[in-house]
C-alpha cells in the first residue's frame, strides 16, 4: 500500500482534478473503470467531491462552473508549493500568465492557475488540511504526471527556475523526454516532453496516467462505461500502457507500471 499523508514537496505533481458537465455520469464511469468511490459534493465549494481508493483522496470532481460551459474539459494537474505567492511571482518573471491569482479553499489550501510559456496550464497547490494525493501508485490511483509541449527546452527551463526540477534525459531526436527531480528527491516526480510523432495539431497540456492491474481489461471497462480508446493497449519501456477519453472527452492514460519502474 502506498499512502502518503504528509504535504508533497515543492515541484512534486500532487493533485488532480476534473470540471464534469454532468457529475453523476462521470462518477460512474470513474467508477466503472477505476473502482473510485466518491465522498460527499460540496456545495459550499461549488459541488466538488474526492474520489477515493479504500478511503484514501486520489483525485477531485466538480460539476462545470457557472459560465465555464465552454471550457474544455480536462484533467488539470497541481503541483505542490511551500509559498504559493513567493512561487507565484517567480513564474510571473519566467514568462508565466496568470489565469486564476493564487486564491485560499477554505481550510483546505490555497492554488492558482497559470499558462507557462509553451502554452501549457498548469495549477498550483500550498497544502493546508489537504495535502493532495494520499494514495499514489497503485490500482485506482495516480502512477505519473507529466507535460507534452512542443518546446519542451523551454519548458524544461522555465520549471527549473520555479521549482528547481533537474532532468534526465531518456528520450530521443524524434520524440524528446525527460524524467524531473525536485530538489531532494531520492526519484523522478514526473515526465516532460515533446509531442508524440504525427500528433497534428495537439495542444500543449499536462497529463495524467491512473494505474490499473490490467490494462486491455481497463481499456475494455473504458469502452463498456461509454469512453473511448484513441491509442490501443501497447507495451513500452516501463510497463503497458493506453490512451483513452471519458464521458466529456477528457483524455488520460491507464497503465500497469513494470515491476522495475
Amino acid at each position: 500500500m502506498t499512502t502518503h499523508s504528509n504535504s508533497w514537496p515543492a515541484g512534486t505533481p500532487c493533485w488532480v482534478d476534473l470540471m464534469a458537465s454532468d457529475l453523476e455520469r462521470t462518477q460512474n464511469f470513474y467508477r466503472d473503470v477505476l473502482g473510485w468511490a466518491f465522498s460527499e459534493s460540496q456545495p459550499e465549494y461549488g459541488g466538488y467531491c474526492n474520489a477515493l481508493v479504500e478511503g484514501d483522496v486520489v483525485a477531485g470532481l466538480s460539476p462545470t462552473m457557472e459560465g465555464m460551459e465552454d471550457a474544455p474539459h480536462v484533467w488539470s494537474v497541481y503541483l505542490a508549493t511551500d509559498d504559493i505567492a513567493a512561487d507565484a511571482a517567480t513564474a510571473g518573471d519566467a514568462g508565466a500568465t496568470q489565469v486564476y491569482e493564487p486564491m485560499e479553499v477554505g481550510p483546505f489550501g490555497s492554488m492558482g492557475v497559470w499558462v507557462d510559456p509553451t502554452g501549457a496550464e498548469f495549477r498550483m497547490w500550498q497544502a493546508h488540511e489537504h495535502i493532495g494525493f494520499g494514495r499514489v501508485e497503485e490500482p485506482g490511483a495516480v502512477a505519473w504526471c507529466d507535460l507534452m509541449t512542443g518546446d519542451p527546452s523551454a519548458a524544461r527551463d522555465f520549471y527549473a527556475k520555479i521549482f528547481g526540477y533537474t532532468y534526465q534525459d531518456i528520450g530521443d531526436d524524434s520524440m524528446p523526454y525527460a524524467l524531473f527531480t525536485v530538489p531532494g528527491g531520492d526519484r523522478p516526480a514526473g515526465g516532460m516532453g515533446g509531442p508524440v510523432p504525427d500528433a497534428g495539431d495537439a495542444q500543449p497540456g499536462w497529463g495524467v496516467a491512473f494505474q490499473v492491474e490490467n490494462v486491455d481489461e481497463a481499456a475494455e471497462r473504458v469502452r463498456r462505461a461509454g469512453g473511448s480508446i484513441s491509442a490501443e493497449p501497447s507495451d513500452f519501456e516501463y510497463g503497458r500502457m493506453a490512451v483513452a477519453a471519458g464521458p466529456d472527452g477528457e483524455v488520460f492514460v491507464v497503465m500497469t507500471p513494470s515491476e522495475t519502474m
